[in-house]
């Protein structure tokens, strides 16, 4: 057991299921033209099952260890867990307020919860208009601090967003759905005066034409009884509208359906406004917008974010992140290491290509990109300027969510999955919430590092068919790590005394072009690589 982790407390149930599960949403959906949406205002009656104390309870006995988590919260020299007090929250949307205070969304109570760095302390903050019980957990994937204090967040069971305004201790809600709709609200941000939410998913009835996914346009101020907000619909009718990115007056945004090339999308959110004021009504949102089509390989990007002038999106169905150049329009693709044996387990042997899946994206206002490694149970922080990229390993798990059953038919100790499914940064600091161990995280990304990684040449050229070698130096509590962020390009590693020598081949239909492959070394907390550049002439 890792000196870093305390005993896995209470006992352990059989799993029914084995493998890693993937968080894809795919289906058939469609859009049109942007409208002006008006919502009658409800607010959901308090249900018959009052809140518990305990929100375990909500769950099936034999359901907790894997909803309600395993494990105690832990550290590493980079990451320190802090376990919420109120017991199987399933935290998710998390946001870091102007004077430092953690936010964090409750998919099992639908409250809010508080806390303060400064002292460590907790406060729930219960939300009295919420229907207690399991049949009303909802997903809220996204959270957002406003200048005023109040605090918004996403859900879907009850196709909402929702304000808590801490002046005065209030919940409200905002109906974004009519009667028969079915919403799927995600992330929430701030642009202006306006809040942006995506879509992500929308089921209408028969005949209904309205948009079918899109983004939300939204304006905080208005009345909560009579809702209305504007709607910018996606190019790809059968798509779906994912995570956005703010830069100045334009939203960009994924538009996919996993299976078909996608959609990077720019909406000019000023000259939609301008226009809208010049004419004196609404105007059509998809006059100002533009689509890029996605490249191959990227199939289900859901984290988008903007940094160091470029816009970067994570691959949720691999463990690939890109960049997109808007200047020059080039994509280019990346890679993370492979994830660490004890997040997916394997223990029968059907884990054949274990991926990372990056979530969501932001930037830390360093111009650096951090993720969410969902399936790789770790942090990552990648750094344009160097092409450097940190990985650090989340402390606790779960094995109820990774393939961590033996002949015995117990889960093994260190073993599984926290399920990381939001981040938010605050200088240097990386906070994200822990589904299914009910804890935050942070990630300290000043700590200085245990060692660094240097490649004795920063490009290599080869030709199809033909290869090409670089050295660098591993110290001796680390082991050396390669990905290629291409199919067609290999990467083989030895070692020659404390060096590793990486020889890269080049398959024979590989096109000229630039890719990426990551060198780099591991030890129990961190992951450290750069990035070789391989030109094909």
């Amino acid at each position: 057991m890792r000196k870093d982790r305390p005993k896995r407390k209470g006992p352990f149930m059989k799993k029914q299921t084995k493998g890693i599960v993937m968080f894809a949403f795919l289906g058939g959906i469609m859009a049109t033209s942007g409208v002006v949406i008006g919502i009658p205002g409800t607010q959901p009656e308090q249900g018959p099952m009052q809140a518990s104390a305990d929100p375990s309870e909500y769950y099936p006995v034999e359901e907790r260890p894997r909803f309600c988590g395993t494990d105690e919260a832990s550290s590493t020299p980079y990451v320190t867990e802090y376990e919420i007090p109120t017991p199987c929250t399933n935290p998710v949307g998390i946001a870091v307020d102007g004077d430092g205070a953690v936010w964090f969304a409750q998919a099992n109570t639908g409250s809010l919860g508080r806390f303060d760095p400064s002292n460590g302390t907790f406060t729930q903050l219960t939300n009295p208009s919420w229907q207690a019980g399991s049949a009303t957990n909802s997903m809220m994937w996204g959270a957002a601090a406003a200048p005023d204090g109040s605090v918004w967040y996403t859900e879907d069971r009850f196709n909402s967003i929702w304000r808590y305004s801490a002046s005065d201790d209030q919940y409200t809600r905002f109906a974004l759905a009519n009667p028969g709709q079915n919403l799927l609200p995600q992330k929430i941000a701030f642009a202006g005066s306006q809040i942006i939410v995506n879509d992500f998913l929308r089921e209408l009835p028969a005949g209904d034409t309205s948009a079918r996914s899109g983004l939300i346009l939204f304006d905080p101020a208005q009345d909560p009884l009579s809702v209305s907000y504007v709607t910018v619909p996606p190019p790809n009718s059968f798509g779906l509208t994912s995570g956005f990115a703010i830069d100045g007056s334009l939203i960009w945004y994924t538009n996919w359906d996993g299976v078909s090339p996608g959609f990077l999308v720019r909406f000019d959110r000023d000259a939609y406004e301008s226009a809208g004021a010049a004419a004196g009504e609404t105007v059509d949102t998809v006059r100002f917008t533009s689509s890029y089509n996605l490249p191959d390989g990227l199939l289900n990007p859901n984290g988008i974010t903007q940094a160091a002038g470029r816009l970067w999106m994570a691959d949720t169905a691999s463990s690939y992140f890109f960049s997109f150049d808007p200047v020059t329009e080039q994509f280019t693709r990346y890679v993370t290491s492979v994830p660490r044996p004890d997040a997916y387990g394997n223990h029968t042997g059907v884990v054949l290509d274990p991926q990372s899946r990056p979530y969501w994206m932001v930037s830390d206002g360093q111009d650096r990109v951090a993720f969410n490694e969902q399936t790789g149970n770790a942090i990552g922080l990648f750094d344009p300027a160097t092409e450097a990229l940190v990985e650090y390993r989340v402390p606790s798990s779960n094995p109820f969510w990774s393939d961590c059953e033996p002949a015995t038919g117990l889960p093994i100790e260190d073993c599984g999955l926290a399920q990381v499914l939001d981040i938010a940064a605050d200088g240097d600091r990386i906070w994200f919430t822990e589904w299914v161990e009910n804890a935050l995280g942070m990630v300290d990304t000043s700590a200085p590092l245990p060692f660094g990684i240097s490649l004795d040449a920063s490009s290599v050229e080869a030709v199809p068919g033909g290869s090409a070698s670089v050295s660098y130096a591993v110290p001796p509590s680390a082991e050396p790590v390669a990905s290629s962020a291409h199919e067609g390009i290999g990467v083989a590693l030895g070692m020659e005394g404390g060096a590793a020598r990486a020889s890269v081949t080049v398959g024979p239909g590989v096109q000229p072009g630039e890719y990426k492959v990551l060198l780099g070394a591991r030890d129990a907390d961190v992951t450290i690589s750069r990035y070789l550049t391989v030109v094909v002439r």
